[in-house]
């Protein structure tokens, strides 16, 4: 099976040492966030975990702890963007996410780390121009690291609007000019573009557009094939094998201002600092009615069956 890590906050920039303790004692509860005394416990072992996904905007605190995750699969997207401490105010320094880029390439391989680039919205200071000169910069700096560069056009969830209500989507012009040069771009340096849950307007210009995470972006990290049950992804427009999530929400200090899982700062802090690295749930402990369900759990490896990797790009 697979477990994600990514979809609620981020995990390896502000709580690497609690993954690294689940990893150690072999299992981690989850709250469901719309039932919160609804827990699901989650085994932690390579017998049963095929992958791990991760999404962060700095894999950095992680180093410390790879060797606890070298028997597991790993596919890690990695976000880096232009933006200033206007928009991340908690983001580190992007030219070193790029120097921590290439540091984790080396350690997981190319097959098992993608760039994002997203979300990309446009204001007097952030034009087009702005946005396709950073992307070259960038692209240009992971040239031989990646294969996958994933785009994304801002899209005004309700928490985005409250946090960010000077932000307007994108026409799609805009998104064509734009997802058209960085289609380019991302070829020159090795990489095939996709767009995150934006249809299939860029297919046309050589965007591959059925998923950014999908089951056989696994399978290339891993090398082998699974035989997964069938899910649907996180939205109706997304085709993403995301499962399994052990984050929370408003627990992410980057405090990006176009954040879809973050309430208001005041919110994210007070519940961050509920954290604790030892404690089996990421913000918490256990409660009094927890209704705690062990989670069915087998490798989906198809043991006979391995991918040969030449040719995969």
């Amino acid at each position: 099976m697979i477990i994600n890590t990514g979809q609620r906050t981020d995990i390896p920039a502000f709580y690497a040492e609690w993954f690294a303790n689940r990893l150690k004692e072999g299992f981690v509860c989850v709250r469901n966030p719309y039932n919160p005394n609804q827990v699901s416990r989650y085994r932690l072992d390579p017998s049963v975990v095929d992958g791990i996904g991760f999404c962060t905007k700095s894999p950095a605190p992680m180093f410390s702890y790879m060797d606890l995750l070298v028997d597991y699969g790993q596919y890690w997207f990695v976000t880096i963007t232009p933006y200033g401490r206007d928009i991340e105010p908690n983001v580190p320094d992007k030219h070193q996410l790029i120097k921590d880029f290439k540091r984790l390439s080396g350690i997981v391989g190319i097959n098992s780390i993608g760039w994002r680039y997203d979300p990309i919205f446009i204001s007097k200071r952030y034009t087009e121009e702005y946005h396709l000169h950073a992307f070259e910069q960038i692209a240009s700096a992971l040239d031989g690291c990646t294969k996958t560069a994933v785009i994304s056009f801002l899209d005004l969830y309700p928490k985005v609007r409250h946090n960010f209500p000077e932000a307007r989507e994108i026409t799609r012009e805009q998104r064509l000019r734009l997802g058209k040069e960085m289609i380019r771009i991302a070829f020159s340096h090795g990489m095939t573009l996709k767009p995150c849950a934006e249809g299939d307007e860029l297919a046309a210009y050589g965007a591959e557009c059925g998923g950014c995470m999908l089951l056989s972006d696994y399978e290339k990290a891993i090398g082998k094939r699974l035989t997964a049950p069938k899910r649907k992804g996180v939205r109706a427009e997304c085709a993403c094998y995301l499962v399994c999530d052990i984050g929370a929400y408003n627990t992410c200090r980057h405090l990006c201002r176009y954040c879809y899982a973050n309430a208001e700062p005041e919110i994210v802090m007070a519940q961050s600092n509920r954290h604790n690295p030892k404690s089996p749930f990421l913000i918490g402990n256990y409660r009094e009615n927890d209704k705690v369900h062990d989670v069915p759990q087998k490798s989906w490896i198809e043991e006979q069956v391995q991918l040969s990797l030449e040719g995969i790009v």
